[in-house]
């Protein structure tokens, strides 16, 4: 067994990445957490800046993390591993997938987006994209593939419905299932976010799936006033704090700490969200990581 259709299958790896999947084969058995908080100062003039010219679809905070989260996985490729069948991968593109609420209702329906960057692309092309998308997922009555996929399979009789997953879901598990299944499926994204700040929850952490192939969630709080201690004082600024979730057989805990670093320095040094997502740091922007 070779490459899949989203992943390059990589042979030469060390040992202990390649014991590791016999050991530890399931993904929910290795999930490690974090979270931080980030100062939105900084942010907050970024996005006024953005929305200075009045644009139809405004700039916001949650459009700026999904681009510095696709930034930071394109330019830290252990993050786009995964592993399926106990064997590692490396992610063909850099993809994000969140779902949407369509009303705010109690029996509002859900919709799934799902993005595919480009390693050329920066904070306008992630914003218009997301426009694109969510301005056709918010219509009434919409249903997006994998839902539509779901419901077909609902309106099967059990007897018949039951023995196809199934088969469909042992598809899945050897890597054969067929790429228009799971094209829009969020659990084959490089990342998926929760925006749990849209409805009013503080940060927390999603579970992984033995499905599917994602190796990282985000989930993203409700912006607040938060303390941060400063020259020995303790200053209150305006903070959002990430919950994240990742398998921990990809890499290392130092990889992981340089990434959310990374992650940390765009969301606070927001104009480097209008650079190229694949554009390299500078040797003075590694010094700040190094320093944090």
């Amino acid at each position: 067994m070779g490459d899949r259709f989203d992943g390059k299958y990589l042979k030469d790896i060390d040992s202990m990445h390649f014991i590791m999947p016999f050991l530890f084969p399931n993904r929910c058995d290795n999930q490690a957490f974090f979270s931080f908080q980030i100062d939105l100062t900084n942010l907050k003039e970024f996005i006024n800046k953005k929305n200075s010219t009045n644009p139809d679809y405004k700039y916001n905070m949650y459009q700026c993390i999904v681009t510095a989260v696709l930034k930071t996985i394109t330019l830290r490729s252990k993050l786009s591993m995964f592993i399926h069948d106990r064997r590692m991968y490396k992610r063909n593109e850099v993809t994000a997938a969140f779902t949407v609420k369509q009303e705010f209702v109690d029996d509002g329906g859900e919709v799934l987006c799902f993005i595919h960057s480009k390693p050329e692309w920066n904070i306008d092309d992630v914003h218009n994209e997301m426009k694109r998308q969510l301005l056709k997922l918010k219509q009434k009555g919409y249903v997006d593939e994998s839902t539509g996929f779901m419901d077909k399979f609902n309106k099967l009789p059990k007897f018949i419905s039951r023995p196809i997953l199934r088969f469909v879901c042992w598809l899945e598990k050897i890597g054969k299932i067929p790429r228009a299944l799971i094209e829009t499926d969020p659990y084959h994204a490089s990342v998926v976010l929760a925006n749990l700040g849209s409805i009013g929850l503080p940060e927390g952490f999603h579970h992984l799936t033995n499905w599917g192939t994602t190796s990282m969630f985000v989930v993203v709080g409700q912006s607040k006033r938060l303390p941060f201690y400063e020259d020995d004082q303790i200053i209150f600024k305006d903070a959002v704090r990430l919950g994240f979730t990742v398998d921990e057989r990809i890499s290392d805990g130092y990889y992981f700490s340089k990434s959310m670093k990374m992650l940390q320095l765009f969301l606070e040094n927001p104009d480097l969200l209008d650079k190229p997502l694949n554009e390299k740091l500078s040797d003075e922007l590694w010094a700040k990581i190094n320093m944090r």
